[in-house]
């Protein structure tokens, strides 16, 4: 796997990104079919499983106006990831057994890392949502 291909076909998904969440629909949409993509083929994701549900919950959150305390660089980064999660022209094809998801696993792996902080402050307000629900 070439890193350098993959930094830059990750940029170009990042472009689409950002322009894609100037349309609500359309990004639930991507959401959507990255979420069915992931559910499709859990066992072949399990080692970045509960990453991937964050980012889902972070864009849905995001894109519905219930959580937008992040940076925008930040929601382009995991809006990028989720693209690059669905698209059929990444660097290594999902169908081949084995490999298929390694790309995808070590773009949403970078971005997990390059958004940390923002992640942790969604899942401390997350937990906070379910205490004032719960109370």
């Amino acid at each position: 796997m070439n890193f350098d291909q993959l930094k830059s076909s990750f940029e170009a998904f990042t472009k689409k990104a950002s322009t894609l969440l100037n349309d609500k629909g359309k990004t639930s949409t991507k959401i959507q079919e990255a979420i069915k993509k992931a559910t499709e083929n859990k066992g072949a994701l399990s080692n970045v499983w509960d990453q991937i549900q964050l980012f889902f919950a972070l864009a849905k959150d995001y894109v519905n106006g219930t959580y937008t305390d992040i940076p925008k660089s930040s929601i382009v980064a995991v809006v990028a990831a989720l693209l690059y999660f669905i698209s059929p022209l990444d660097i290594i094809p999902d169908f081949i057994v084995g490999l298929g998801f390694l790309d995808d696993a070590f773009i949403l792996g970078m971005v997990y890392k390059k958004v940390a902080k923002e992640l942790e402050r969604y899942q401390d307000w997350k937990d906070q949502q379910k205490k004032i629900i719960h109370i």
